[in-house]
């Protein structure tokens, strides 16, 4: 047993790390109680156990309840450095016998596991290797994820985590997340603080009813929210403490899951209406009740009339943020106004057509219009005439106004009925096309031959997730276009060579955006989202994008340098939140990308005392 004495023993030298010591102990012995707003949740990047604050020379102690030590050490994954303690450390910490005797460097460990990932054929093997690694070697797998980004994102998110959340329940080995379900109604905050973590700034939660493009997965949407804040982690560098996914199971209409031995959710038929309502409000309620105003509360892929309804109702009470709606119109946004350069002409110049108008589409052709009202002065309803949307029943028109839901209808315009795309195509005449449908192989060869045949480049964003979904693939659009073609994709597609010349796809994956855009709200302390903020994140990652890419074709930067992109996004966003007055961590830094850059979780292993 531990002296109060020793447990006392500054994590960091000088008074800050024995306050930080004795709010550890008040917490053990008050239980779960104790929020200190100053390290907790009060809009900055403070680190309760000072390995941020340390020097990277500066040796920290791996708190858990307790000093880790012994088996218990290498069986906590956000202290356990595998083969990597060093002599030092294994007879500091108890470790003698109870290791290999080699030390391996980090360096070496990432190199043996990129060997041994790069030897799985199938894509859901490494999923659950990756994911392996993440329960037992937290640095690890973030350096892993880090420095092979581009080869390791499709494996912890899009494509592959929509195959490894149909199969949750069948690779379910420990939870990565709270799930709350209708059985905890009336006790959710009390569910909240069985969560070992106090100082929680990004919540990412479902309630599974509209996973990608594969529909009602119920609880096995778990894989979307955990996939999401590894991302949150690597690219935007927001601490993994800080970090917390939930699923709200209120139930499934999916019969294969109702009737799958291995489901994991409530086997019942989604609760709807006011009983849901009640379970939402609850849980916003002791959200903030539990982390404080300033946790950013991120919900992910529920179905088109809840996401709406969510954000409208909570957008003014709470730091929410909707990834489907927002993050998608933000990355879009960001592609087009990079598009330009290839184009010509302005925003307004353009004449935009969706297949799809759902949470997506709408809510990207929403922050189009609000990018030409900012850069024109004209009214958002002006705005609105340059953007149609298709969605299941064909063009949405004015005769359809009074039987259409109410986030589609500002996009009903005069014009006679079109029922099928091509036709709505060859109507409207669009510049830019932009599937958000979740319906693959839509834009066929003669839609995509209609839009190059009054576009000399024409834009075609095939934005569907995950793969199988995609409206149409990189190589049929160049084809069918005959080179022609500005392509982007929601999934990641290889290079194509035609008539000689090399093509890279753009991938409008949300992931340019919602880290960098988490990071910058929570570094500035900000109480609120504001559409101009969306705005900033996507002029920020339009800025990114160089001659060299332009030439290649691409409309995004490439995805190796996404932390120096996650930077510049959250310093523009926190820029914004700063002019607006939603920002509360005072003053604001003379330079915002330094001070970014500064707040980012490094996954390099620390030197133990």
């Amino acid at each position: 047993m531990l002296s109060l004495k020793r447990l006392l023993r500054p994590v960091l030298v000088g008074e800050e790390g024995k306050t930080r010591c004795l709010l550890l102990l008040r917490t053990m012995m008050n239980g779960r109680d104790t929020v200190d707003n100053d390290y907790a949740v009060a809009g900055g990047v403070k680190d309760m156990y000072g390995e941020d604050s340390a020097t990277m020379d500066q040796p920290v102690t791996p708190w858990t309840v307790s000093v880790a030590s012994g088996y218990s050490l290498m069986r906590d994954p956000r202290h356990n450095k595998g083969l990597a303690f060093i002599e030092k450390e294994r007879d500091a910490h108890y470790l003698r016998g109870l290791l290999p005797p080699v030390v391996l460097t980090q360096e070496l460990q990432e190199k043996k596991l990129m060997h041994n990932l790069r030897q799985y054929k199938v894509p859901l093997q490494r999923y659950m290797a990756m994911m392996d690694l993440q329960e037992r070697n937290e640095r690890l797998f973030y350096k892993l994820l880090i420095d092979n980004v581009e080869e390791l994102l499709p494996v912890v998110y899009t494509p592959t985590v929509g195959e490894a959340c149909q199969k949750y329940g069948s690779i379910f080995r420990r939870p990565q997340g709270l799930f709350i379900s209708l059985k905890e109604k009336g006790r959710i905050l009390e569910v909240l603080k069985n969560w070992p973590e106090r100082s929680v700034q990004v919540i990412v939660v479902t309630d599974g009813e509209r996973i990608l493009g594969l529909g009602d997965l119920g609880c096995q949407g778990m894989g979307i929210p955990v996939g999401k804040l590894s991302l949150y982690t690597a690219l935007g560098g927001v601490r993994p403490s800080a970090c917390l996914p939930i699923t709200i199971d209120v139930g499934t209409n999916n019969e294969k899951l109702l009737n799958d031995e291995f489901y994991i959710g409530l086997r019942q038929r989604r609760a709807t209406g006011q009983e849901y309502a009640e379970l939402l409000d609850e849980f916003m309620s002791a959200v903030k009740q539990n982390y404080g105003e300033k946790v950013l509360v991120q919900f992910e892929d529920f179905a088109n009339h809840n996401a709406f309804e969510l954000l409208a109702k909570y957008s003014s009470t709470h730091l929410v943020f909707n990834d489907d709606i927002q993050g998608t119109a933000s990355v879009v946004l960001a592609g087009l106004i990079a598009a330009l350069r290839l184009l010509g002409g302005t925003l307004a110049d353009h004449r935009f057509l969706f297949l799809g108008a759902g949470e997506a589409g709408t809510g990207i052709a929403e922050l189009i219009a609000l990018e030409m009202s900012k850069q024109t002065g004209n009214p958002i309803e002006e705005n609105r005439k340059n953007i149609w949307l298709v969605d299941s029943k064909g063009l949405i028109t004015a005769s359809r106004k009074e039987s259409l839901q109410h986030f589609k209808q500002p996009w009903a315009h005069e014009h006679e009925p079109v029922k099928e795309l091509v036709d709505a195509v060859k109507a409207i005449k669009p510049t830019i096309l932009i599937g958000t449908s979740g319906v693959g192989k839509q834009f066929t060869k003669e839609v995509v031959e209609a839009m190059a045949s009054f576009n000399e480049k024409p834009l075609i964003m095939a934005l569907s997730n995950p793969t199988s979904q995609a409206e149409c693939t990189a190589e049929e659009a160049y084809t069918w276009s005959e080179g022609r073609a500005i392509f982007a994709s929601g999934s990641p597609f290889d290079p194509f060579v035609y008539d000689g010349k090399v093509f890279v796809p753009g991938q409008a994956n949300n992931a340019y955006i919602f880290p960098g855009f988490g990071l910058g709200v929570i570094m500035s302390g900000s109480i609120r989202v504001h559409d101009d903020m969306l705005l900033a994140a996507s002029e920020a990652l339009a800025s990114q994008v160089t001659e060299e890419h332009y030439e290649k074709g691409m409309i995004y930067p490439p995805f190796s340098n996404i932390r120096k992109i996650s930077a510049n996004i959250a310093a523009k966003v926190a820029a914004k939140a700063y002019e607006l007055g939603l920002a509360s961590y005072l003053p604001q830094p003379e330079d915002l990308v330094k001070f970014a850059e500064s707040c980012m979780y490094s996954p390099v292993y620390r030197n133990y005392r």
